[in-house]
């Protein structure tokens, strides 16, 4: 009788499990359908606690709570290069809870061509089940350089390219720093979309860092620096002035600078917009002052 009480508990148990698993949400969402060799791949994992009971997902380096399952085009399961130990999640009844991985570095995407991914969330408790998440396909593509140029001496040549891209239904632009040696990509940095009807200006300057000045609305440019390292250094952004269009010039000791634009920041003019909205809905019997 007591074995049987005890075979009864473990039922119960295992029902509650799958209950609490079964009212588990999980969203994968990618940031879009086609990257570049070397781009960082960006996934979202969104999980929603439907259990009616706050929950704790906890797991280690050798049995994750999160797992990602991708195949090749040709449905081949990619090993992951590590398994990275994901911090334990807090999740709330009722309340949905986001976490953010770059697949590139989990595993090797260098291989053109499709891929198939959808991720596994396990509980506390679940050692090989879990509950699956939707599936996605993407993409991994090249594109022909619209402009290269070699830098540095034997092996630690590197080569700076500026790609055009438009597999994603828009002209995008990216920067690339690869190996001169063997062509090895060692980063790749999405600049966003590009207005091609203004041709994009490149240049190196004397501490060998790529500049790029490319038209981002029909008034605003971008300008970005990429070391030889592939780090990115960051994006200023400049209005066209009164008359002509930005440009780059190099001075005598080899620095690069953004000529005949007028500095521009997105989020000062946002205020600066806010607060002539706020002043043109004053009443008309408002006076300065107060009085």
């Amino acid at each position: 009788m007591r074995f049987l009480h005890i075979q009864l508990l473990a039922a119960v148990a295992v029902l509650v499990t799958g209950i609490a698993s079964a009212q588990i949400q999980v969203n994968l969402r990618l940031s879009k359908r086609s990257y570049l060799a070397g781009e960082p791949v960006p996934a979202t994992i969104t999980l929603t606690n439907l259990s009616g009971q706050d929950l704790t997902i906890r797991g280690s380096a050798r049995d994750p709570w999160l797992d990602f399952i991708v195949k090749s085009n040709r449905g081949v399961p990619l090993v992951m290069a590590a398994k990275p130990a994901f911090g334990a999640v807090n999740l709330p009844a009722g309340r949905s809870v986001a976490r953010s991985v770059d697949l590139a570095q989990l595993y090797s995407l260098g291989e053109l061509g499709n891929y198939n991914i959808y991720a596994i969330v396990r509980l506390p408790d679940q050692r090989t089940a879990g509950f699956q998440s939707n599936r996605h396909q993407f993409t991994i593509s090249t594109a022909r350089p619209y402009w290269s140029q070699v830098v540095g001496y034997g092996n630690d040549a590197r080569e700076f390219r500026l790609l055009q891209f438009s597999g994603n239904r828009k002209t995008e632009l990216y920067a690339q720093v690869a190996k001169a040696k063997d062509g090895k990509v060692l980063a790749t940095h999405a600049l966003g979309e590009v207005l091609i009807f203004r041709k994009p200006t490149v240049t190196v300057d004397g501490s060998l860092r790529m500049h790029v000045l490319y038209l981002v609305t029909p008034s605003v440019w971008g300008h970005v620096q990429v070391d030889r390292s592939g780090k990115f250094l960051g994006r200023d952004l400049y209005k066209n002035p009164d008359s002509g269009f930005p440009s780059l010039a190099k001075s005598g000791a080899g620095e690069v600078l953004v000529v005949g634009g007028i500095p521009y920041d997105p989020k000062a003019a946002a205020e600066a917009m806010k607060r002539t909205r706020k002043a043109s809905e004053r009443p008309d019997f408002a006076y300065p002052g107060g009085q």
